[in-house]
């Protein structure tokens, strides 16, 4: 109670101001001879955030999520989402606003990716993929360390 009510003080805000569905797609380029398979695929995730300054302290953060599936070293199905938000980041620290949107955002973000991308590969006829949870704080804090040493 103690710390919301100094940021309150501070001023600072945070808010979700809305969710969406960016980009989206979805191939199976060997159906449909890829169903007569056993299915023992490989799945290959990529994931990637950006975000981009809107105005004043609103940002939107998106969330790139693509999934490779191959039996055999066939591409069984593409996945790509994009999954977006517009966020309202008011009166942080630099330091905290990065973070807010290279780790918190994201994470915010991830179980809409996960649901979209379960259903998009069950709607092409696959079983339903469940990603694994994403600890987005590691990877903020591991990309920020590659800056540094680069610099």
């Amino acid at each position: 109670m103690a710390e919301a009510n100094k940021n309150k003080q501070a001023g600072q805000e945070f808010a979700i101001h809305r969710l969406f569905v960016k980009d989206l797609s979805f191939e199976a380029p060997d159906s449909p001879a890829v169903f007569k398979e056993e299915w023992k695929p490989e799945v290959d995730l990529n994931l990637d955030n950006a975000y981009e300054h809107l105005e004043e302290d609103l940002y939107c953060v998106t969330l790139k999520v693509t999934v490779t599936t191959k039996i055999k070293d066939k591409a069984v199905f593409i996945a790509e989402v994009q999954q977006a938000g517009i966020f309202l980041i008011k009166d942080f620290a630099d330091a905290q606003k990065e973070e807010l949107l290279g780790a918190f955002c994201p994470n915010v973000l991830f179980p809409y990716v996960r649901e979209v991308v379960s259903d998009l590969v069950n709607r092409g006829g696959f079983p339903p993929l469940y990603l694994a949870p994403v600890n987005f704080d590691a990877i903020y804090q591991q990309r920020k360390e590659q800056a540094q040493e680069a610099s």
